[in-house]
């Protein structure tokens, strides 16, 4: 197949739930493959490494919208999505990304530690209650879901009893970051308006009574009337970061499960400590990463001597650079001990994800205590994969755990 059959391919229900083997097709032809006049698919390790990092290369903001999608302003999620700092350059990405990041502090992350423990202990223990006599259990919404919801709920500040009703409602909206289908889309603008309106409400409350929050902190500096931060990109973000809290560790923690029921190897050395448990992590998410592709607008530069330009469209397949031959020993072998490690799944740059560290914490904290709880963790029935490309994991893990 030459790059063109391949990209289509890739756009197929058979591509979407296994795209390594047109990753690998792809790394014969070379690090940068021209698949257009005007647009480049960049899947070697280096090369992709080197456009994240490279402020020449831009996200589409709100000035490619305006020529790409002339009626982007009637959708309500492209009007949020003009403020999320996903599509924002500098300057205006630097001034949010630096206020979120000064509430989403180290330190904050850091304290969250215990309380993770106690809410992956909790629902392992309903897990365990679910299970004990032998019935199938739902991994992915009984644990995979609710860890990393919970979690970023806390954080924001979002009240426990409104945190189940996120899911669909955060699945829908997600569908932005596919959109191959324009018909979800009423589906995604209904999802990004009840959000929205969710936590408009919830910052009224907040500014009436604060708390030791996200959402209270952020609300500071929006009230500074200073022009730091504006309330819609405050409001925006926080619905971005609902969203990609969540999603990202979702699948993260489904993915390593599947590894894990497909080679218990890796489970029991998770279990008895032979394998760091950061190790372990760092490993699926090269293997099989929660996010498979970002894209950049070029600038006048040379890509491994293929040359491109502000004109020159650029998908960076991230899931292919982290099975790149050039770059990693085997790479199609899971191997939580290489010594060639560093994904790129959180991206990398100035666009590196502000929820890395948390993702990571999460995943670190929940494998070794499913492990040691469910030491015959096994699957029951065939997993159902989510029908996407850009967010890779899974609907459905259906489990026994005794």
């Amino acid at each position: 197949m030459d790059a063109i059959e391949i990209l289509t391919s890739l756009g197929t229900p058979a591509g979407r739930a296994d795209p390594y083997p047109l990753y690998a097709a792809l790394h014969v032809m070379g690090e940068v493959i021209e698949i257009g006049p005007n647009d480049v698919m960049v899947v070697g390790y280096d090369a992709i490494n080197a456009v994240l990092r490279d402020p020449g290369f831009r996200v589409s903001d709100a000035s490619s919208f305006d020529k790409n999608f002339p009626d982007w302003k009637a959708n309500p999620v492209f009007v949020q999505g003009a403020d999320w700092i996903l599509n924002l350059n500098a300057p205006q990405h630097s001034r949010i990304r630096s206020l979120i990041a000064h509430t989403f502090t180290a330190r904050r992350i850091a304290g969250l530690e215990p309380a993770i423990v106690k809410m992956a202990d909790d629902l392992l223990d309903a897990m365990a209650d679910r299970g004990a006599d032998g019935s199938v259990v739902e991994f992915m919404h009984d644990f995979a879901y609710l860890l990393p919801v919970t979690v970023i709920c806390e954080l924001i500040g979002v009240p426990e009893a409104d945190r189940e009703g996120f899911r669909p409602l955060a699945r829908d909206l997600a569908g932005v970051f596919e959109l191959n289908d324009a018909a979800t889309l009423p589906a995604i603008n209904a999802a990004a308006v009840e959000l929205l309106a969710y936590f408009t409400a919830l910052a009224a409350k907040r500014r009436a009574d604060p708390r030791d929050d996200l959402l209270s902190d952020l609300l500071a500096v929006s009230d500074a009337d200073d022009g730091r931060l504006t309330d819609a990109e405050l409001l925006h973000n926080l619905t971005l970061l609902l969203v990609a809290g969540f999603e990202t560790t979702t699948n993260l923690l489904g993915n390593g499960l599947q590894v894990i029921l497909h080679d218990p190897l890796a489970g029991a050395a998770v279990r008895d400590g032979s394998v760091p448990p950061s190790a372990f992590v760092e490993e699926v998410l090269r293997f099989d990463s929660p996010v498979q592709l970002t894209s950049r607008l070029g600038h006048d530069t040379d890509l491994c001597g293929v040359p491109v330009s502000e004109r020159t469209g650029v998908v960076a397949l991230l899931g292919a650079g982290n099975r790149d031959p050039r770059r990693f020993k085997d790479p199609a072998s899971f191997d939580p001990m290489r010594l060639d490690g560093g994904p790129l799944s959180f991206g990398g740059g100035a666009h590196f994800c502000i929820g890395a560290a948390l993702a990571r914490l999460e995943a670190a904290a929940a494998f070794p205590r499913l492990m040691s709880r469910f030491p015959k963790i096994s699957a029951a029935g065939e997993p159902m994969r989510r029908d996407t490309l850009v967010l890779r994991g899974f609907d459905a893990l259906p489990v026994t755990v005794t």
